[in-house]
C-alpha cells in the first residue's frame, strides 16, 4: 500500500509513528507500521553545487551515464556476473540471460554500423541519434524484411543529414558503407516513400566551405565561389545537378577570375568528380551568368 502525505506533515496518516527517509531508495516510510509514504523521491540537497576538482565532481555524481538511443536497449540492460554464482538454477539463469533476441541482435549491429559510418565521416551526435530513430522507425515498420541492415544504415544517416540540413552527399556515404550503391538507393526510396520523408536537396553552397579548405584556398575566393553559386541557384534552375559538380565548377571559374593558379586536376581529385563534368558546370556558369575572364 502506497500513500502520499504533505510535506508539513512529520508523521504516519495510518498509525501516527514517526516518519524515516530513506536516501539510498528515494523512500519516505513509517517506522512503526512500516507504511510507504513517499517513493522515487528526488534529491534536490545537491542540485545547486558546483563542482571545481575530480575530486568535488566524483562525490557530487548521483547518476550514471545518460540515456542514449545509441546504446543497446537505451543503456538500460542488467548484466548478471557468473563468476560469483555457486546455485546450478541461477548460472542456468545467467546464461540465458546473454542470449539476445534476433531484435536486439537487428539493433546491435545496426548501431555498431551506424557508429563506424559515422564516425569516419566526423557526422555530430544530434545526426547519429536522428539516423538511429529513423532506423528503429522502419525496423517497426518491418521496412528490413529482404533487405540489407548496413544499406539501411547508410540510407538513414543520408536522410538524417539531409534532415538537420549537415553538408555530407551520397557519395561520400557510398564510400563508407559496406554495401553497393544500388542498395542504398533502393533503401532510400523506401524510406521516402514509406515514412513521407519530405526534405530539400543538399544545397552546393553549403559544401564550399569544406571544399575551399581541402583546396587550402582563402576566405576571397570562397566568398566569389558563394557568390556565383547563389546568383546562378537565384536565376536558374538546378535540379538533377549533382551539387559537387556545381561547386566544382564554381570554384574554378572563381580561381579564373583571381587569376589564381589552380589547376583542374586538383580540383577533381579533391572534390571527387570528373574532368568533364567539371568543364561543363564551368562553362555553364560562365556563359549563363555572362562572366568575361
Amino acid at each position: 500500500m502506497i500513500a502520499n502525505i504533505s510535506k508539513q506533515s512529520n508523521l504516519c496518516p495510518e498509525c501516527g509513528g514517526s516518519i524515516i527517509l530513506i536516501e539510498e531508495k528515494g523512500e519516505t516510510v513509517c517506522g512503526q507500521c512500516g507504511l510507504i509514504i513517499n517513493e522515487r523521491l528526488v534529491d534536490h540537497s545537491r542540485s545547486g553545487k558546483r563542482a571545481y576538482t575530480n575530486q568535488e565532481k566524483n562525490s557530487r555524481e548521483q547518476t550514471g551515464a545518460p540515456i542514449s538511443i545509441l546504446l543497446p536497449d537505451m543503456g538500460l540492460s542488467t548484466v548478471i556476473d557468473k563468476q560469483k554464482i555457486n546455485n546450478p538454477d541461477l548460472k542456468r539463469a545467467a546464461k540465458w540471460n546473454t542470449r539476445i533476441t534476433w531484435q536486439k541482435r537487428n539493433l546491435l549491429i545496426a548501431t555498431t554500423e551506424l557508429k563506424r559510418i559515422s564516425s569516419n565521416l566526423n557526422l555530430p551526435n544530434h545526426v547519429k541519434e536522428e539516423g538511429m530513430r529513423l532506423y528503429i522507425e522502419a525496423f517497426k515498420r518491418k521496412l528490413l524484411r529482404g533487405r540489407s541492415i548496413n544499406a539501411m544504415v547508410a540510407a538513414c544517416l543520408y536522410l538524417a543529414c539531409r534532415k538537420k540540413d549537415i553538408p555530407r552527399t551520397l557519395q561520400e556515404i557510398l564510400e563508407e558503407a559496406s554495401v553497393t550503391a544500388k542498395d542504398v538507393r533502393r533503401s532510400i526510396s523506401i524510406l521516402i516513400r514509406e515514412l513521407n520523408f519530405k526534405t530539400q536537396s543538399t544545397d552546393p553552397v553549403a559544401l564550399i566551405p569544406r571544399y575551399v579548405s581541402d583546396l587550402e584556398l582563402d576566405s576571397e575566393i570562397e566568398a566569389l565561389t558563394k557568390k556565383i553559386l547563389t546568383t546562378y541557384i537565384s536565376n536558374f534552375s538546378i535540379s538533377g545537378k549533382d551539387p559537387k559538380g556545381l561547386c566544382a565548377g564554381a570554384i574554378y571559374l572563381a580561381c579564373r577570375i583571381k587569376d589564381l593558379e589552380l589547376t583542374q586536376q586538383q580540383i577533381v581529385n579533391s572534390i571527387g568528380v570528373t574532368e568533364v563534368t567539371l568543364r561543363s558546370r564551368y562553362k555553364e556558369l560562365k556563359n549563363k551568368l555572362k562572366i568575361k575572364i
